[in-house]
Order: C-alpha cells, then structure tokens, then sequence
C-alpha cells in the first residue's frame, strides 16, 4: 500500500481536551498539505474546522456521546444535530456499553437508530470500544449495528483502555461480511501498524498520528 492510498482511509483526529483554536488551525493547515479527506474534532471546533477545510473539500465529524456513551439517546440526538448544523459531514458515536453488557439490546439498537435517522444519508459509524467487550458482546454489538442502518463499526475511541487490535478488526470483518465497513482507531500509530489493520479488513482508519505515520513509511 502506498502513501496516497492510506491517506485516503485515514480520518485524522484531534480530540484532545485541551487543545486550543491555535492548534485546530495548525491541525486543519496539516490537513490540506497532507490531503486527508476526513478530520475529526471535538463539536466546539466543528464551525471553525468546517469554515477553514470547506474550500479545500475536506470533510469534518464529529464524535458523538464521546467518550463513555453513556448518554440518553436524545442527548446523542441533539448532539448530531447541532454539529450537522455547524457543519459535520460525518459522525461517530459510541454505542451504550453499560446496556450492552446489561443485555439491553434494543435500547443500544434504537440509540444507534436514532442517530442515523438524524445523520440522514451522512456516513455513521459505532464505537464499540473492543478493549472493554467480550467476543460474543463484539459480535451482538456489530449485528446490532448493522440492523440499525450505520456505515461502520468502529473498535475504539482510545480514551478507554485498550485500541484496535489485528484480531479484534479480523473478528469484526468476519461478522459485517461487506455489509458496512469497519474502522480500526485506538493505538494505531505506525504505517506498518495501520496497513496490517487493512489487510485485517479495516477500510477507514483512525488515528492522531497520521503525519507520523505516513511520513515513516519504510
């Protein structure tokens, strides 16, 4: 895999508290030199990323119900909402872990449902953080996904111990088939690390790291 084609599946992210406007605008400027179509940054920035990457065709999302998903589906709902509204073109979200694990399936169905009804044709993917489930949670959690409608099941946030792992993307690939696609994000720092999750079966990758990343491609 060359440089130009893991920049194209690499959404780069900047979700850090405590980043300041000063470092999304470096952040967005590295964007445009490097060419990645997607960035992710916290909804307080998601106006102000938009209005600098607009021009240059570059997408912003948003993180949703980010980093515990814990939150009631309406809170998830308004948060689509507003950062649709001031410009994100894409979403990720992360399930109800405490409802999974409580066997609560349609409670984590319908908040995932709700979110895709707002998002309306924009690409939506799950978090269902891998690092704190357990293989068979891993799989009612990608099936629960897919018959809510979303784009991607996405392994990690990165907030919450553990990341992707080759494994837990073969597993994920093994149960979506190419019904959706499948985000490895998490711990993926180095070029070797991030074609391995590819050829795993991830086809958008994560990551805060990615200038690192591509520039050490040997």
């Amino acid at each position: 895999m060359n440089k130009q084609d893991l920049i194209s599946l690499i959404d780069y992210t900047l979700l850090n508290p405590v980043a300041t406007r000063k470092c999304i605008k470096i952040f967005c400027e590295e964007a445009i030199e490097y060419g990645f179509k997607t960035v992710f940054v916290n909804p307080y920035y998601v106006s102000y990323a938009h209005r600098l990457l607009s021009p240059h065709h570059i997408k912003v999302g948003i993180p949703i119900g980010f980093s515990l998903g814990g939150a009631v589906t309406h809170v998830k709902v308004e948060e689509a909402k507003q950062g649709i509204k001031n410009g994100a073109e894409e979403m990720d979200m992360l399930i109800n872990i405490g409802a999974l694990k409580s066997g609560e399936f349609d409670v984590v169905k319908n908040d995932i449902e709700e979110v895709v009804k707002v998002a309306n044709g924009l690409t939506t993917k799950v978090i269902i953080e891998t690092g704190l489930l357990t293989e068979k949670e891993k799989i009612i959690a990608t099936e629960l996904i897919m018959e809510a409608g979303a784009d991607f099941v996405k392994t990690s946030t990165g907030f919450n111990g553990g990341g992707a792992t080759i494994e837990d993307v073969q597993l994920l690939r093994l149960i979506a088939k190419d019904k959706i696609g499948v985000k490895a994000a998490g711990g993926v720092k180095t070029y070797q690390e991030a074609v391995q999750m590819v050829k795993a079966g991830a086809n958008r990758i994560g990551s805060s790291s990615a200038i690192i990343m591509i520039n050490h491609d040997a």
